[in-house]
């Protein structure tokens, strides 16, 4: 059975993005990468924030090549009545908006929902925001640290005896964006009944704070404030990365059967008799003895000989990987989770598309990653039917930006 990961699942919704940076674009791209025409509006001259941030591979921006592939870029003036009356019009030919403007820009452009759903009742409209459109902190700025901050979740990240920990990437934003895709996708589906669209919204310290459900079980069940415990797992023991005589590994023996193997293959089976450790919960209280009694079996041995032995005894473990070893490694290689684009500068590039794999789809077309401007022209024609004379003549007015290359000409 065919089955892929970016197809036309998607194909004849159209998406006009207003959205920059991470949280917005990342889920617009998840769209884009099911078939959605998506057409983002960008600053003219300077384009969206995301493409001045590192790294860059030949002047461009490979932190933004991997969050707008597959879209268009369409460069307007949104400072300028009539910059906004083109993407009212875009917008009232479009099934989906997504904007992530502080909340009250949006409205004071005119680009608000109540505006566009007047001429539009069919638009499925979703804004992102940090704190949400009604909040004592919704105008506060927002930035995934401030939201890993306030979330709880760099209280709960660290070591047990150090500060609090940021996650290594923006997950607040990739979750954000994620949970505003699933939205977008509900207020659609219903819509093939109902014939109307809506709005919806998401917040990133909302997002952040619905999946931390381990921690909430403690907080709200038990009145508990979780702590920081390292790389174990909160309540779980031993789930938690010990260091081998070439690299990190980790493991999961949470319950008696797979503890119970992991005390026989270090040859301790006593371990699983002994009261300290015997059930679940002694375990968790008697964490740190117990670790150190794995740790000392784990330091005698290399990390694939630890692996391959855990693996036969069925106890889930992992070695620590870089991201060049995924990226590397035979999985990625099956599963396609690095494929093709392409860029006018840079040529063929790498991308990453949205992970979910479906069968009986035809693959998309590989993605193309724009340059600022460079589908001004066709998307004004082609959606709104404008003549060269009127798009040169918002060119010259400064309305648009063009960097196609037939530009080039006129």
């Amino acid at each position: 059975m065919e089955m892929c990961a970016t197809s036309t699942l998607l194909q004849g919704i159209r998406v006009l993005d207003l959205s920059r940076v991470m949280s917005g674009p990342y889920c617009t791209a998840m769209l884009a990468d099911l078939g959605a025409e998506v057409i983002k509006v960008e600053i003219p001259g300077r384009g969206d924030d995301a493409r001045h941030f590192g790294p860059y591979k030949d002047g461009e921006s490979a932190y933004f090549a991997l969050l707008n592939r597959g879209k268009k870029s369409l460069a307007v003036d949104l400072k300028s009545p009539d910059g906004v009356k083109l993407v009212r019009d875009i917008a009232e030919k479009s099934d989906v908006v997504v904007e992530n403007f502080r909340p009250g820009v949006a409205k004071r452009l005119g680009l608000d929902y109540e505006a566009l759903a007047g001429v539009n009742p069919q638009l499925v409209y979703a804004s992102i925001s940090g704190f949400g459109q009604a909040s004592p902190l919704a105008d506060r700025p927002a930035l995934d640290l401030a939201i890993q901050a306030m979330s709880g979740l760099m209280s709960m990240t660290g070591p047990k005896d150090g500060g609090p920990y940021a996650v290594g990437e923006s997950i607040t934003d990739v979750t954000t964006g994620m949970f505003c895709a699933f939205g977008i996708m509900a207020a659609l589906f219903e819509r093939q009944r109902s014939g109307k669209g809506r709005y919806l919204e998401v917040a990133m310290l909302d997002a952040c704070f619905s999946m931390m459900l381990t921690g909430l079980s403690r907080q709200l069940y038990l009145g508990e404030t979780p702590s920081r415990v390292g790389n174990r797992h909160p309540e779980s023991y031993p789930v938690d990365h010990f260091t081998t005589k070439t690299g990190d590994v980790v493991i999961a023996a949470p319950n008696d059967t797979l503890f119970n193997a992991l005390a026989k293959l270090m040859g301790q089976p006593e371990l699983a008799e002994d009261e300290k450790y015997a059930t679940y919960d002694a375990r968790s209280r008697n964490d740190e003895a117990l670790r150190n009694i794995i740790a000392a079996w784990m330091s005698e041995r290399t990390s694939e000989e630890v692996v391959a032995r855990l693996g036969e005894a069925s106890i889930p473990c992992a070695p620590v990987w870089s991201l060049g070893d995924v990226a590397g490694s035979d999985h990625a290689r099956e599963r396609q989770l690095v494929t093709e684009g392409r860029h006018k500068k840079l040529g063929t590039v790498p991308v990453v598309p949205q992970p979910v794999r479906f069968s009986d789809v035809e693959p998309g077309d590989p993605s193309s990653i724009p340059t600022l401007g460079e589908d001004t022209k066709a998307v004004l024609q082609d959606v709104l039917g404008l003549s060269d004379e009127a798009i040169a003549a918002l060119v010259d007015r400064k309305i648009v930006q063009r960097t196609d290359e037939s530009a080039k000409e006129s």
